[in-house]
């Protein structure tokens, strides 16, 4: 049995079912909540590692229960909903959800996603208990400690910017980052220049770092959303 709790918040039967289901058949613990003001309850007494939330509850809307969760935890919430909009997705990952599943989903995608998120929990955990300054990534190498980025062992050349931008990827591993996230961290606004200017250093820091950057193997873009590091094996 896997160690890791996970809340279900669905207020459809069937689908709250097939989730439970597939969580069990794949022996993860999880417990469930009906709607919004049961999620937060949830969530404040059973300390979940991983929320899965639906958007469209019969209380309170599920970027109201994020924001609520955010105001005291970091837990990955991973969004499953059937709003399909950029904008939808963009207001989910700028008030702190960590990913977002349209529905309708498969089963695979739903574990891929967990695995992920778990993986990332667990990079985290690690380098908390090992008090590590050395993020290491496939080939990718970041020696936060000393400000230098490496790749197959060769120093990269970066400017200011695209180390910045390197750093909080990486930081965020497995994370979906929204452009007005991106921004504001690295500028602190996020006008449309910025976005533009997200654009080219992330094009620029791809093209030090990404042996073939057309097929990108670290940084992921999601199209009118933003960008996510993945992690390679």
């Amino acid at each position: 049995m896997n160690k890791l709790q996970i809340l279900v918040v669905e207020d459809d039967q069937p689908v709250r079912n097939l989730i439970s289901v597939t969580l069990k058949a794949n022996s993860y613990k999880y417990i469930t909540a009906k709607n919004g003001q049961e999620a937060i309850m949830q969530v404040s007494s059973c300390n979940p590692d991983i929320v899965l939330l639906d958007l469209g509850l019969p209380d309170i809307d599920g970027v109201e229960v994020i924001k609520t969760i955010r105001s005291w935890s970091n837990m990955p919430i991973i969004v499953i909903s059937a709003r399909s909009e950029d904008s939808d997705k963009i207001e989910a990952l700028d008030n702190g959800a960590d990913d977002y599943l349209t529905k309708p989903f498969s089963v695979d995608e739903l574990l891929a996603r967990l695995r992920v998120t778990i993986r990332r929990l667990a990079i985290i955990q690690s380098n908390n208990e090992n008090g590590k300054s050395v993020f290491t990534n496939g080939k990718l190498e970041i020696d936060y400690a000393a400000g230098c980025a490496y790749l197959d062992g060769k120093e990269l050349h970066l400017t200011p910017i695209e180390y910045k931008l390197l750093c909080l990827m990486s930081q965020n591993t497995g994370k979906v980052l929204t452009h007005t996230f991106i921004t504001q961290n690295i500028w602190g606004s996020a006008r449309e220049s910025d976005v533009a200017s997200l654009r080219v250093f992330m094009a620029t820091l791809r093209k030090k770092i990404e042996s073939l950057p057309d097929s990108p193997q670290y940084i992921q873009t999601h199209i009118g959303i933003g960008y996510r590091m993945m992690k390679v094996e």
